[in-house]
């Protein structure tokens, strides 16, 4: 009995160390897409690219305060009434304090929102 406890508590403590790592990525995972999208909804509000890139830039930086290394990669779309905008999101996370099962390092995940432009808008 002591040998099969003394080999599957590894085992055991292993996989579940597996499976925190696998929802921390699928965590991080929603929370750079949620802020895919917030950053998207606050640039098809601005009436500039250039406002759209401070917009996006703004609230992604204030949603993911947490993952200090993301950046807005790019903003596309057209800014006319009813066209869409589109932020991709470029993220590096660390895989600090997953040491234990051999992750370690960073990395780089991306996510892209989209959001439609008013059809009633006036660009200025």
């Amino acid at each position: 009995m002591a040998v099969e406890v003394v080999l599957l508590v590894p085992i055991l403590v292993m996989f579940t160390l597996l499976v925190v790592a696998g929802g921390r990525y699928v965590s991080v995972r929603a929370d750079i897409e949620a802020a895919a999208r917030d950053a998207a909804r606050a640039a098809s509000y601005a009436r500039t690219p250039d406002e759209a890139q401070q917009a996006a830039d703004t609230v992604a930086n204030g949603s993911l305060e947490s993952l200090s290394d993301c950046r807005v990669e790019r903003i596309g779309g057209n800014f006319v009434a009813g066209g869409i905008v589109s932020v991709t999101l470029n993220c590096h996370v660390t895989n600090s304090g997953l040491g234990l099962i051999g992750l370690s390092g960073s990395l780089s995940l991306s996510a892209t929102g989209s959001a439609p432009l008013d059809t009633f808008r006036r660009t200025g």
